[in-house]
């Protein structure tokens, strides 16, 4: 069963924005939020006159959490440093945490996801990253922008027109709407020496490949470098998820002919089973009913007859899985775990979490999931392969260790 946190005591802190320089305050001790922070212990007539004693307050009064899994390294210890976008619930973050990186920032805009990054982090994220304000208090200096960034339409057509036009376009148009491109202007103000972003397969081939020339000339176009390949989260867990990864370096600083060797990246062989994660004694409430088995056994048969592939995805245990996707909390379908005797199943929240990379089943260093069923499962569907981003991260902390010790 999941470890779940005490509750944050949301009724002593209203705002969003104030909660979440609060906690990132306490987390990195960072100078960006230390302003705001006292100006709203003090509107708030708390009266913590010291540092020392204001953290704890944060930490065991306001938000009342019983020993966060993963604080990440001490500030002043750390290897690197990162900001971490579209965080969801920290795949990124425990990632570089492991690799000895210190998350300065982090914004995520869904709130049930924040729910279970703070019960992890101790750390509530900064919501929605087109806000100016929200955008703020990101400091100006750290190692690495990281995050799975949403993928909404856009095409080189659109920003031929719109030079044709002389109008702006990219993260210089206000009325653009693409996420991406907020990504963009945060690369442009802040050069960090690095980018690392994730998505998925398609976006290499989405929209006739438009969409990837417009991201990929977009960070070239701010002098950085662009590499990227589609890797698959196979080869740590039971699970196929290929996911397109993107990574590049500040030219100002490492040169033009920096670039970045997926072939470095290290991926053991993909001899995963899923009967390796699978848990005992489970809930009968995640066998599926006989109308929905029923329902989906016909639907099956339907589209077979049709030529199609729709379909359930009855694992076979000795195997891997097909990819979670966040609609596994409507019926479960793409995996399904086949029971003797019984009707199918539905993995558990914690098996989801296993799936992903997360950790599980080890005391109180396993991943907290505070919120429902339903929640979870589009958040484990949403989120990365957490061992995959780290054996990347590895080898860009390894160039950016061996940049500092040739400028040293």
């Amino acid at each position: 069963m999941a470890v779940k946190p005490s509750q944050a005591k949301s009724s002593l802190i209203e705002n969003d924005l104030d909660s979440a320089v609060l906690t990132h305050f306490v987390v990195t001790g960072n100078n960006i939020y230390k302003e705001k922070a006292y100006q709203i212990v003090n509107e708030n007539n708390w009266n913590f006159s010291e540092p020392e004693v204001l953290y704890k307050a944060i930490q065991k009064e306001l938000f009342t959490l019983d020993g966060i899994p993963f604080p990440g390294p001490r500030l002043g210890t750390e290897k690197f440093t990162f900001i971490d976008l579209f965080a969801g619930i920290g795949g990124f973050r425990l990632a570089l945490q492991n690799l000895g990186g210190l998350c300065v920032y982090s914004s995520e805009y869904d709130k049930f996801a924040q729910k279970t990054y703070l019960a992890n982090f101790g750390e509530i994220p900064f919501g929605d990253i087109t806000k100016d304000e929200v955008k703020a208090f990101i400091p100006s200096n750290f190692d690495i922008i990281c995050g799975g960034f949403p993928c909404q339409p856009f095409s080189i057509a659109g920003v031929s027109k719109k030079n044709s036009l002389g109008r702006k376009h990219g993260f210089e148009d206000e009325k653009q709407g693409n996420l991406f491109f907020h990504v963009a202007e945060i690369i442009q103000k802040h050069r960090p020496k690095a980018f690392f972003l994730e998505n998925v397969k398609n976006l290499v081939s989405h929209d006739k490949g438009n969409t990837f020339k417009v991201i990929k000339q977009t960070l070239e176009d701010l002098n950085y470098s662009f590499d990227y390949r589609v890797l698959n989260g196979k080869h740590f867990v039971p699970q196929h998820r290929d996911r397109t990864i993107m990574v590049g370096f500040d030219k100002d600083l490492f040169g033009d002919n920096i670039k970045f060797d997926f072939n470095n990246v290290k991926l053991p062989e993909a001899n995963k089973k899923i009967s390796q994660i699978l848990k005992k004694d489970i809930d009968p409430k995640y066998t599926l009913s006989d109308k929905l088995w029923q329902y989906l056994q016909d639907y099956s048969a339907k589209h077979r007859l049709k030529g199609n592939g729709f379909g359930f995805g009855l694992v076979n245990l000795d195997g891997i899985t097909r990819t979670i996707s966040a609609r596994y909390y409507k019926d479960g379908s793409e995996i399904l775990i086949p029971q003797n005797g019984l009707n199918p199943r539905r993995l558990t929240p914690d098996e989801c979490a296993a799936l992903q990379g997360y950790p599980v089943n080890q005391g109180s260093k396993s991943f907290r999931i505070p919120v429902s069923d339903n929640q979870a499962y589009k958040q484990f569907g949403n989120s990365v392969v957490t061992p995959l981003i780290e054996a990347v991260g590895k080898e860009i902390v390894i160039l950016l260790t061996s940049f500092k010790d040739l400028k040293d």
